[in-house]
């Protein structure tokens, strides 16, 4: 990974990792389903994409492509954006990784997918694998193979077997926030956060963080909210200080399509009304 990608997903990791403790309703239900039909259209039985109490991503079941080595193993997986199969896209499979440091380090295998966004990691020395990343299109982001989630996790590759990874779902970070603008002052009453369109989403997730040392407060109200439409409007004031504004897409099997970028920061100013 680049230095510019390593940044990227080191950013946007806290957001998402407070932003995935509150999304456990129906909606995830319906991922799993989605998931499970991916998976079966392509003859592999369909596995969590959650680390265990190890931190270790467990193999899947399917058919393999083609048996490794003696010795050796492989790893095969597929890549969808949109619930399309995405072709052309790098994969890497790291001995090591850092989302901090050093990104992807030690034995590194890469590869790409193929017409039906599959990827198949040739003959590999089995041991534990700290990274299994798929490239966004061709942007410096980076996702891990948790189902599209910026997390890093283990794997877990055993001799004389194909490891079968989690589909991956890619999403963009190309959604445009209108309102408030990067770097505005505001008043606190009766924000209006605003969004372009974007294409196949059936409908948003709207988050504001506050940074708590700035005097701002937190809302949870305001984090994670469902919106139908193109705009909200805050219904509550938010206390004075530093607050910065997410949006997301996801189309209609809630897989998540784009996110805003991680950059779009406002000062609320003055004293919110009561």
């Amino acid at each position: 990974m680049s230095i510019k990608g390593r940044a990227i997903v080191a950013a946007i990791l806290p957001a998402f990792i407070f932003i995935s403790g509150c999304n456990k309703s129906s909606n995830e239900a319906n991922s799993n389903k989605a998931a499970s039909a991916n998976a079966t259209a392509t003859g592999a039985t369909p596995t969590s994409a959650e680390p265990d109490s190890n931190g270790l991503i467990s193999s899947a079941t399917g058919v393999e492509k083609e048996k490794p080595e003696p010795g050796k193993a492989n790893v095969q997986g597929k890549v969808f954006y949109n619930d399309k199969p995405v072709e052309g896209v790098e994969v890497k499979l790291c001995e090591k990784f850092s989302q901090y440091v050093d990104g992807c380090s030690g034995e590194t295998f890469t590869t790409k997918t193929d017409a039906n966004g599959e990827y198949l990691i040739k003959n590999v020395p089995p041991k534990i694998y700290e990274g299994l990343t798929v490239k966004v299109f061709n942007t410096p982001y980076y996702v891990f193979a948790t189902s599209g989630i910026v997390q890093s996790a283990k794997y877990k590759i055993e001799a004389d077997k194909t490891f079968f990874a989690p589909d991956t779902n890619l999403f963009k970070s190309d959604l445009n926030v209108l309102n408030p603008k990067a770097g505005s002052k505001i008043d606190g009453n009766n924000i209006e956060v605003k969004w372009a369109a974007y294409p196949d989403a059936a409908y948003y997730k709207m988050s504001i963080f506050a940074d708590i040392s700035s005097g701002a407060q937190t809302n949870y109200d305001y984090i994670n909210k469902r919106v139908d439409g193109l705009s909200y409007t805050l219904d509550k004031p938010l206390a004075p200080g530093s607050y910065t504004c997410k949006v997301e897409a996801y189309n209609g099997n809630d897989r998540r399509l784009a996110e805003s970028s991680d950059d779009i920061k406002f000062t609320v100013t003055g004293e919110a009304k009561k």
